[in-house]
């Protein structure tokens, strides 16, 4: 559902108010109903006790009760009561996927505030699933029609990024980019590297990381047999992978990679964790306090990660029948 203050249940609400999609929501029952009410949808808010008590009916919005909400909280805001549903339903949707009741998850947007009014100190949606999802190591790819993107590091500050992004970090986002690329259809993905430093460091004048650091890995990658390349600078390596030079780019910091993803439409993009044992995806923007509740929300990106995360479970369905074979 989303943090209850911003436009997370909104667009849950737009988008399965539409005859053709279908989802289980987990959150709050009441927030469904009074949002569904404030915008005049003609949809059906229904409480279910358990994920599998589904019967995913189009106009049909069924909701897992998993938070404790007993009036909305005020829309817009920062609410510690939002914070701790927010919460709540993610960890209530990732032991369900963990227990395979349900496919995949599709996170609305959260605030990080909130959390932390509530006591919950992680810095997002993916530290979360880090933890409760039982995956050892993950990272996120932004994707569209044109770029797919994963990052080396994520949530932290441009200094902890520098120190956090060295060889092994570098191994592990390759990995799962190339991962990330077959489960989205490519049969041997494209990887290139971004570089960390201007000009990726134009041969150790601009910084030296690209020599000791990032160069060894995509040897070592390349070594197990993936086929990637760099590190290529990072003001024109997203340019080409647009051009369909490269099918997935991995990005050192976390703005290096959303901003190319993000110019090009906050509407296309989509957030998907890579390296947990489930499926996730989520829409490419924020809980937008400043429109929450005005009837405005687009629900474009979410429809765009439900997409995603189908297409994402029936590859992942097929890979274990092929294992099972």
């Amino acid at each position: 559902m989303g943090d209850a203050s911003g436009i997370g249940p909104e667009i849950v609400a737009k988008a399965l108010a539409s005859p053709y999609e279908s989802a289980v929501v987990f959150g709050s029952h009441l927030v469904m109903t009074d949002i569904v009410s404030r915008l005049g949808l003609q949809a059906d808010v229904q409480r279910i006790a358990r994920p599998e008590d589904a019967r995913l009916r189009p106009g049909v919005i069924e909701v897992v009760e998993v938070t404790r909400i007993v009036e909305p909280p005020p829309l817009g805001r920062i609410s510690a009561v939002a914070g701790q549903a927010s919460f709540d339903a993610i960890v209530a949707a990732i032991a369900a996927a963990r227990s395979g009741k349900v496919a995949g998850i599709v996170t609305a947007p959260i605030n990080k505030e909130a959390m932390a009014s509530a006591g919950i100190r992680y810095p997002g949606h993916t530290e979360i699933l880090a933890d409760h999802g039982g995956a050892v190591r993950v990272a996120m790819m932004l994707a569209n029609d044109d770029i797919r993107t994963v990052l080396v590091t994520i949530h932290t500050s441009l200094r902890k990024a520098i120190e956090q992004a060295d060889f092994e970090a570098q191994m592990s986002a390759i990995r799962l980019a190339h991962e990330g690329g077959k489960a989205l259809g490519f049969a041997a993905p494209r990887v290139a590297v971004a570089g960390l430093n201007p000009h990726a460091g134009e041969g150790g004048l601009f910084g030296d990381e690209e020599i000791r650091i990032i160069t060894p890995a995509i040897a070592a990658a390349r070594a197990e047999g993936i086929a990637v390349s760099g590190p290529y600078p990072g003001d024109t390596v997203f340019m080409q992978a647009r051009q369909g030079r490269f099918d997935v780019v991995v990005a050192q910091y976390h703005d290096q990679g959303l901003i190319p993803v993000k110019y090009l439409g906050l509407e296309k993009g989509v957030n998907i964790t890579l390296g947990l044992p489930f499926v996730r995806t989520s829409p490419d923007h924020g809980t937008a306090f400043d429109i929450a509740g005005q009837g405005i929300a687009d629900p474009t990106s979410l429809q765009t990660a439900l997409a995603y995360a189908r297409r994402l479970a029936a590859a992942q369905e097929r890979n274990a029948i092929e294992r099972t074979l």
